[in-house]
């Protein structure tokens, strides 16, 4: 017989099952707005216009067939443009690196020496990244010209934005024990950086910044669009005078280098990420 101050088992179990049915309708709840939301975007990208896919899947195997056998007769010329986007998405990738060191110190919260100096670096990283490469390519291409410079200005700022968010983010993460016996012991503002926080911090860095250069290699090549040089640009030139098997034949060689950078950045970030 319970007592008046203690529940009954049967009072306590009814409690925890309304409980669970009530985030069980929550989440029902949730993932069908989810759904609806999917289903939205569905019907304004046309996914299911089941005509429009019908017609265009007769096309896409006729543009297959053009597309076949690849033809690599102009591949010494190719040979310049492909030397160009790996040295564009190295330098951006650098431009990006050098940047984000001093800003990424400014957007953490545990490194940066003023609220101010905090939010306005975040600021910066924010509209880096928000800016697509594509359009920072365009501009720049206006305002420099055509060429191989746009390109490899575009790839550096953009990275920016993701690159110094997360150095910062790693910074904020460092454990805090390092930083206070070094501070115990005297230590000024940039020897506790240097000493206690990047080589925490090290491999972490290591790690974006060579995924961050895979990323750019691709990037730099969609740039080729906008006239900013490299392999992307000989693929758009191609397109655009009907050469499709030249077309097949540059993204083989496409998929080539992207395998190559891959494994390339895999054995590199084993020796630093340690």
């Amino acid at each position: 017989m319970p007592t008046p101050h203690q529940p009954s088992q049967p009072s306590s179990f009814n409690r925890i099952l309304q409980q669970y049915q009530r985030r069980w309708h929550q989440q029902l709840v949730r993932s069908l707005l989810l759904l609806s939301l999917i289903l939205t975007s569905f019907v304004v990208v046309e996914l299911l216009n089941i005509e429009r896919i019908a017609t265009g899947i007769p096309a896409t195997f006729k543009l297959l067939n053009e597309m076949w056998p690849p033809d690599f007769s102009r591949f010494p010329q190719w040979l310049a443009p492909i030397f160009d986007t790996l040295a564009m998405s190295i330098a951006g990738t650098a431009i990006a690196i050098g940047l984000s060191l001093p800003l990424c110190l400014l957007a953490a919260s545990n490194t940066t020496p003023h609220p101010i100096a905090f939010y306005i670096a975040r600021a910066v990283l924010n509209i880096t990244r928000a800016i697509p490469e594509l359009i920072l390519g365009m501009v720049l291409v206006a305002a420099v010209g055509f060429g191989k410079l746009p390109g490899t200005l575009a790839l550096g700022l953009h990275s920016v934005g993701m690159v110094g968010k997360f150095f910062a983010e790693a910074i904020e993460l460092s454990d805090q024990a390092p930083v206070e016996a070094a501070r115990s012991v005297g230590a000024t503002t940039p020897q506790v950086i240097v000493h206690s926080i990047l080589p925490q911090v090290f491999p972490r860095m290591a790690d974006v910044t060579f995924y961050r250069w895979e990323y750019n290699f691709r990037a730099s090549m969609v740039l080729g669009a906008v006239g900013a040089g490299g392999i992307g640009l000989e693929i758009i030139s191609a397109l655009r005078i009907l050469q499709y098997q030249q077309v097949s034949a540059l993204l083989l060689v496409v998929l080539i280098m992207v395998t190559l950078v891959d494994g390339l950045s895999n054995y590199l970030r084993k020796d630093f990420v340690k």
